[in-house]
C-alpha cells in the first residue's frame, strides 16, 4: 500500500487529512473503475475514531458503493477528483472522524445490511494544486460526511463518504 498521506492541523487546530499525491486524475472524468480497484486494498482492515474510539470495520461493499453511488455518478470536476483521491487517506479520515450522529434506516433494503442504523461523522482532507512545474500552487481543503452502517453483527463498517464540499478556510500547516 503506497501511500503519501499525513494528518496535519489547520490555524484554527482542527485536524485535516492532507493527500500529497493526485492518482486519480483526468482533464474529463474519473474512471472509477479504478477507484474501486484501490480501495478492495482496504477491506477487512479496521480503524478507530480518535474522538470516540469506536471502531469502524472495511467491508466489501464499500468499493463499489465508494465508487458507484447515486452521488458519486452525480459528480462533476473538482469535487469528483476530490472524492476519488480522498480513496487514499481512507483510515485517516476514520482515525480524525468527529461529531458522530445516529440515523434510523430511511429504506427498507437498507435494514438487512444496516440492521441497528447508520451512523454520520465529520472529516475533513486536503489535496495539493500542482503548477505546471510540479510545485504546489495552493491546497484545496474539503469537508465531508463518513456514512457508516451499523450492521447485525454489531460492527460498523464505512459505507461510502458524501456530502463533500470545498471550504474557503485558511491554509494547513504540517
Amino acid at each position: 500500500m503506497d501511500r503519501k498521506v499525513s494528518v496535519i492541523e489547520d490555524l484554527d487546530g482542527k485536524k485535516t487529512v492532507f493527500i500529497h499525491d493526485i492518482r486519480f486524475k483526468g482533464k474529463r472524468s474519473v474512471n472509477w473503475d479504478d477507484v474501486e480497484r484501490y480501495l478492495f486494498q482496504f477491506i477487512g482492515e479496521f480503524y478507530d475514531v480518535n474522538e470516540s474510539n469506536e471502531t469502524i470495520y472495511i467491508g466489501h461493499d464499500l468499493p463499489s458503493e465508494y465508487s458507484g453511488s447515486k452521488y458519486t455518478k452525480r459528480l462533476k470536476g473538482t469535487v469528483a477528483k476530490a472524492k476519488a483521491n480522498a480513496a487514499q487517506g481512507i483510515p485517516e479520515l476514520i482515525e480524525i472522524a468527529t461529531d458522530s450522529k445516529y440515523e434510523e434506516n430511511q429504506k427498507d433494503k437498507h435494514s438487512r445490511d444496516a440492521k441497528w442504523g447508520w451512523y454520520r461523522y465529520d472529516t475533513r482532507f486536503a489535496l495539493p494544486v500542482y503548477d505546471e512545474n510540479g510545485n504546489i500552487d495552493r491546497i484545496n481543503i474539503f469537508s465531508a460526511s463518513l456514512i457508516v452502517r451499523h450492521s447485525a453483527n454489531g460492527r460498523k463498517y464505512l459505507y461510502d463518504i458524501l456530502k463533500i464540499k470545498k471550504e474557503t478556510s485558511k491554509c494547513c500547516q504540517e
